[in-house]
């Protein structure tokens, strides 16, 4: 007897049975990137970190420096103010740097500046700052203050632009005493005479570049008094120390700063070892305030190095 194929008989139509094909199950692992090598993660991160150091420093002498300024100024404002009504502002002797003894202006600029004592990159990042070895603002003699002119404030960039023939006040511990200024002097002009007498001439000194990167000559504009002066008191500074002369850097901040670099190696070792265990997000979470504050410190040191008439 033979076997009946295997059919199935619907509406008439026979259709033939086929086995089931099983066809394979394909599947491919999703692609995994490449690992990156310890060598690339070191020079990533360390890259990082210094730009980050960069960035802050040039950020620190075009925008936040001055800003630096205006409120160290605000500060040392109400400071002498407050001095001048108690009667303790400082007329002579040695004055601590740093110490406000005069406030300038220019009320046809409408420009006024805290002059602090002391002539050094550190001092200057506050405003204009008087030259230790000579009498003060207001006094019967020459008087020097030093101040910068594209950096932190730039304080006596009006001055350079339009300040010839302008009328200055100058108050101090002593009173009140007007000048009028004179033109930009350089390198090799003739010198104005020195005062006689009861005269005072106070001499601005500053660069005339245009920027932190191109510093310029060191120029000086002479403002002579037309009114009273007041007497100088004896024990004023013979010599200065080579950082408060014009155009000089203040080295004494190096080992600072030499700990604040250091630190801020060891913080990117910490970071590259906890970037393989904690991963990228995590780590720089934890890590970037502390490398922007150590960056912060840095920057503000290395300014320091900078000469202190930019």
């Amino acid at each position: 007897m033979e076997e009946a194929p295997m059919t199935a008989v619907l509406g008439g139509r026979r259709r033939f049975s086929r086995p089931a094909r099983m066809w394979p199950l394909v599947t491919s692992a999703p692609p995994t990137a490449a690992p990156v090598s310890e060598t690339v993660s070191i020079v990533s991160t360390s890259l990082t970190v210094l730009a980050v150091v960069v960035a802050w420093f040039l950020a620190q002498l075009m925008l936040l420096g001055g800003i630096e300024q205006g409120r160290a100024q605000d500060r040392l404002y109400d400071q002498f103010r407050e001095q001048l009504a108690a009667a303790t502002a400082p007329v002579g002797g040695i004055i601590a740097p740093g110490a406000p003894v005069a406030v300038m202006s220019i009320p046809s600029l409408g420009w006024e500046q805290v002059v602090t004592e002391g002539t050094s990159a550190g001092t200057l990042l506050n405003g204009p700052g008087h030259r230790r070895d000579t009498v003060l603002p207001g006094q019967a003699g020459v008087s020097l203050v030093y101040g910068r002119s594209s950096t932190f404030g730039r304080p006596f960039a009006p001055i350079l632009s339009s300040g010839a023939g302008a009328k200055m006040t100058v108050v101090t511990g002593q009173g009140t005493a007007t000048y009028t200024l004179g033109s930009v002097r350089r390198a090799g002009d003739p010198m104005p005479p020195a005062p006689s007498g009861t005269a005072s001439r106070i001499t601005l000194v500053t660069s005339d570049g245009s920027s932190a990167l191109s510093p310029g000559d060191v120029v000086y504009i002479d403002a002579t008094s037309t009114g009273d002066t007041f007497v100088a008191p004896p024990g004023r500074l013979n010599a200065i120390a080579p950082s408060e002369t014009a155009m000089a850097a203040d080295r004494s901040v190096m080992p600072a700063l030499a700990l604040s670099l250091g630190a801020l190696a060891l913080v990117t070792v910490g970071v590259l070892v906890a970037r393989r265990r904690f991963g990228m997000a995590r780590t720089w979470l934890v890590g970037a305030p502390i490398v922007v504050a150590l960056a912060w410190m840095s920057a503000d040191l290395t300014t320091y190095l900078l000469p202190n008439l930019l």
